[in-house]
């Protein structure tokens, strides 16, 4: 485990230990805490991040590969909007908001753990920690819609983690180690990799559940649109990314894609990310429930991420990263922006709403910023991220890949703009004239996130130098 990170393992874990027992008396102490603690290990990472000498683009001092610390900032950043959302969201009473608040602190430093470590036993072991919080988190507000959406998420879920645990057996018996190194070393010589890769397929299968992907994604729909609103923004932004995508990008380039070896693996994830852009693009077109349409378009966006990692080069792994980064962005403004829709007007069902934008102009603007940078548009920053995806598949000569991956970048513009359509725009439904625009506090994070959608797209230059460190460091 890189130990330059492992105090935004610790910290996180200790505040949930000691908000149940501060906040017995004083419910609200538990928001102050959860807070505090997600906004000082924020801080701390810009300090990081913003030091002259990585502003000079002078990256050695940069603790492990580059991409643990941006992970880690993705998912303190993430949490703090939910959980500073979730402080003016929580209805007064709730009784497990201490509860509450540990679990998301339990589930940062378990992806934090994900992100920092540095063999395949203890990932399994943080994943499935993040996978039970997560399963707990889903049914915070004990209703039955988050019942079903935590059962179907633990059930489809749990052969993931058995396919995981036995890819691991088979690897540790052909390694003999469990380290990220091993498999990088053994990938790299001339050894036969059969039964390697058939411990790597059986991990990479587990983890394509875990992250959603068609035509394993049956659970997400349910599991977003059943969660608790916050929750929704919490899983759909970050810990599906991380439990999912982010171990997918580690075995892409520890298996070594990029110079061919294990070809029939990066084939498949190939196939099933494109898979994966057409159902969920095609799917949210149809759905008329707005999280369930947000879910949708998640499973489509993680398929470029998949398709990226799958084809492996240096290029295709920068634009995963990168997308990676993005989708937790625009994700976490939607669900969020959604969760204020369903509390504002008591529905997200699309059919009932509309004209939303005149008593919602906050809501409705950041909704328009994140969902063109999900479809790509210049010059946010998910346009650079897909055409860095785009560009690599056209130079690897995966022309028709490219120009799909480039179509359904307009189908995901299409559907978010009927989203608009039905939600924000046209004439006032009786629910939007009893509509008013939510609180400031609640507006807070998606303003903050949005800024930095504009801010990652104006600034792609700075970032770029940045990602292609992580990528070329990834791929030694």
């Amino acid at each position: 485990m890189d130990k330059g990170l492992l105090a935004y393992l610790l910290i996180p874990l200790l505040s949930a230990v000691i908000i149940p027992f501060a906040a017995r008396n004083r419910p609200k102490l538990a928001d102050i805490l959860a807070n505090v603690t997600l906004l000082a290990g924020l801080a701390n990472l810009a300090w990081l991040a913003l030091r002259p000498s990585i502003i000079r683009g002078e990256f050695a001092d940069i603790p492990g590969d580059g991409f643990s610390l941006l992970l880690v900032a993705a998912v303190y950043l993430v949490a703090l909007c939910v959980t500073f959302f979730s402080a003016w969201f929580i209805e007064e009473g709730l009784p497990n908001r201490s509860a509450y608040y540990s679990l998301i602190l339990v589930s940062v430093s378990a992806m934090c753990g994900v992100v920092t470590t540095t063999d395949f036993f203890t990932l399994y072991v943080f994943i499935e920690v993040l996978a039970v919080t997560s399963f707990a988190l889903i049914t915070t507000d004990e209703s039955g819609a988050g019942l079903e959406g935590a059962l179907k998420y633990f059930f489809l879920t749990f052969p993931a983690s058995a396919l995981i645990i036995i890819g691991i057996a088979v690897m540790l018996m052909s390694l003999g180690s469990l380290s990220f190194e091993s498999l990088r070393f053994f990938m790299a010589s001339d050894l036969p990799a059969g039964p390697v890769t058939f411990g790597a397929a059986l991990m990479l299968l587990g983890f394509i559940i875990k992250a959603g992907v068609v035509p394993f994604h049956t659970w997400a729909p349910d599991a977003y649109q059943g969660a608790y609103a916050p929750v929704s923004a919490h899983l759909a932004g970050i810990v599906t990314k991380v439990s999912g995508v982010y171990a997918i990008i580690k075995m892409a380039t520890l298996l070594r894609f990029f110079d061919g070896r294990a070809q029939a693996l990066s084939e498949m994830l190939m196939f099933l990310g494109l898979l994966s852009i057409a159902v969920g693009a095609l799917a949210a077109l149809k759905q008329t429930n707005l999280k369930r349409m947000l879910a949708f378009s998640s499973i489509s966006q993680v398929g470029y991420i998949v398709l990226a990692a799958g084809l492996g080069t240096p290029l295709a792994i920068m634009g995963a990263i990168f997308h990676l980064i993005n989708h937790a962005t625009f994700k976490t403004v939607l669900f969020l922006n959604s969760a204020s829709v369903e509390k504002s007007a008591g529905t997200t069902d699309m059919d009932k709403l509309g004209g939303l934008e005149h008593t919602m102009p906050w809501t409705s603007w950041t909704s328009i910023v994140a969902l063109l940078s999900t479809a790509g548009v210049p010059p946010l920053s998910g346009f650079w991220s897909k055409l860095i995806i785009i560009l690599a598949l056209w130079e690897a000569g995966l022309k028709g890949y490219a120009v799909l991956a480039l179509l359904f970048s307009i189908v995901t513009l299409a559907y978010f703009m009927m989203m608009q359509k039905k939600v924000f725009f046209g004439k006032k439904t009786p629910a939007a004239e009893s509509s008013p625009e939510v609180c400031a506090p609640l507006l807070a994070p998606v303003v903050l996130m949005s800024g930095l959608i504009v801010a990652l797209g104006l600034l792609f230059p700075y970032f770029y130098v940045y990602v292609k460190m992580v990528a070329e460091r990834i791929l030694l």
